[in-house]
């Protein structure tokens, strides 16, 4: 019986630990965004000061459409490049919270083959029962994460190719504007 206990007490702190893995993670990303958006923020009052002041030295209604055509140009390509980084934070934290949980539930497996093991005599049945039972849900949650990677993969694709696609029109069209 002490083993049972001893399985079930080491797999709770497994778990525990594996959940402040989780909220490190959770915050460090946070951080991650929090210093992605000062920055861009920054760059954002700089860079429209210094447009101002272009737009005031501007001699000829020419000048004036090249300084905004050449400010709407930037802006695009600086707010691609923002939304590809955000991206990349929250796809590399899905990756790490998804190797966290692999990890996670190998642990899992580890502890209900010894609490298979380690069965009361008489009590076979239930043991099969939620040895099935688990066995579902282990396969449920293949298929889930088969599918949300799948569907990350897709999600990504799709985002820098319309991302290069903007960026692309934006240019063409500030060539032809200038």
């Amino acid at each position: 019986m002490n083993s049972i206990l001893d399985n079930f007490a080491t797999t709770a702190k497994s778990s525990l630990q594996a959940f402040e893995g989780f909220s490190t993670q959770a915050h460090a990303n946070f951080e991650k965004l929090v210093e992605l958006n000062l920055t861009a923020s920054k760059a954002a009052v700089t860079e429209s000061f210094g447009h101002a002041q272009n737009v005031l030295d501007a001699k000829d209604v020419q000048r004036f459409a090249g300084i905004q055509s050449g400010a709407f140009e930037g802006l695009i390509e600086r707010s691609a490049a923002y939304a590809q980084h955000v991206q990349s934070i929250f796809a590399s934290s899905g990756t790490e919270f998804t190797l966290a949980a692999e990890a996670q539930t190998v642990e899992m497996q580890k502890a209900f083959a010894g609490l298979m093991a380690n069965a009361p005599a008489g009590t076979e049945a239930a043991m099969a029962a939620f040895a099935d039972a688990f066995a579902s849900g282990q396969k449920a949650l293949e298929s889930a994460q088969a599918s949300a990677k799948k569907a990350l993969e897709v999600a990504q694709s799709n985002f820098a190719a319309a991302t290069t696609q903007t960026t692309d029109i934006v240019k063409k069209a500030t060539k032809v504007a200038a």
